[in-house]
């Protein structure tokens, strides 16, 4: 690990500030992916901002009737509050899939939006990887791609983004809110907070340098079932192969958002016109347009496969 500087911030703004004035600075609340990631010396930033004394880990109603959940509310506690498990269970079915018992205690909502999105090369230095250096080429195309990309990648990255609990909030339509460095606030749909690579794939969210993460609201509850169904290698701490997060109404509409298959968490809302008819329709235009290497094209029918399962246990 590179040596670096530490600063504990004592506001929002003064976080962001302080990020600005250093290039390359991040923040630091739980550390479950950046602290490994520094480890391998793939983030080597030379400032870090600790933000865990901010007071952004509490969960509130907003006057809308939504829920706003602030950046440090850690994922073990989001997935227990009796107001998430009872109005947006998408949310805490998804949060109790991803990880381990031990990491969920301390990554938080924020950290877990933030996740890079990554692949097995992005982890060996010794490989090309636009991400750790735009420019370099990209070792996964052409090579081992089994866990990697099938919609939405591009010719410079088909890494996929590995978060459970941002599938489960492209489902829910939250919005991500946050401070600049001058102070002012915003809110990004989630929709739009997460990029698609392009020819800049090591640019993976909206945020503007220094910008910071203060809640995720969510909108009111939408009812029906929720279901969050996860398909991977093994039980536990480990990405999904296909995650298909889903909110069911009796009538057979909903929505559906993927995870696994895409470098951000996938959501066709057209496609949900097509759910009525079945996992079959559904699937083929959610993934209209996929391209898949020959390793990784089982995924196709996986999500159709894990699909119909989610609307069978809807319907059961």
């Amino acid at each position: 690990m590179r040596p670096f500087s530490y600063e504990r911030a004592r506001t929002p703004a003064d976080a962001a500030a302080a990020a600005a004035r250093t290039p390359g600075a991040k923040f630091i609340a739980g550390g479950t992916n950046l602290l490994d990631l520094m480890k391998l010396e793939i983030e080597t930033p030379p400032h870090l901002i600790d933000v865990n004394g901010l007071s952004l880990d509490t969960v509130a109603p907003t006057p809308d009737g939504g829920l706003r959940i602030g950046a440090l509310v850690r994922n073990t506690d989001l997935a227990a509050d009796d107001r998430v498990r009872r109005d947006y269970g998408l949310l805490s079915r998804a949060l109790l899939a991803g990880a381990s018992g031990q990491l969920r205690n301390k990554a938080t909502t924020a950290g877990n939006l933030l996740q890079r999105t990554r692949c097995p090369y992005f982890y060996d230095t010794a490989q090309p990887c636009n991400k750790r250096q735009p420019g370099s080429g990209c070792a996964a195309i052409g090579g081992f791609s089994r866990q990697l990309a099938v919609i939405g990648g591009s010719e410079a990255c088909i890494a996929t983004h590995p978060s459970d609990m941002a599938v489960a909030m492209r489902a829910l339509d939250a919005t991500v809110e946050t401070v600049r460095p001058d102070g002012a606030t915003r809110g990004i749909p989630i929709a739009e907070f997460h990029r698609l690579p392009g020819d800049t794939p090591h640019i993976e969210t909206a945020l503007e340098p220094g910008e910071l993460i203060t809640a995720v609201t969510l909108p009111k509850p939408l009812g029906g079932r929720h279901i969050y169904r996860k398909v991977r290698d093994r039980a536990s701490y480990a990405f999904a192969l296909v995650a298909v997060g889903a909110i069911l109404q009796p009538d057979g509409s909903g929505r559906v958002a993927l995870g696994g298959v895409a470098h951000k968490p996938w959501r066709v809302e057209a496609a949900e016109a097509e759910l009525p008819r079945g996992a079959k329709a559904a699937a083929a235009a959610l993934l209209a347009g996929a391209k898949p290497t020959p390793e990784n094209a089982f995924k196709l029918p996986l999500v159709e496969r894990t699909l119909a399962a989610v609307l069978a246990q809807a319907k059961g």
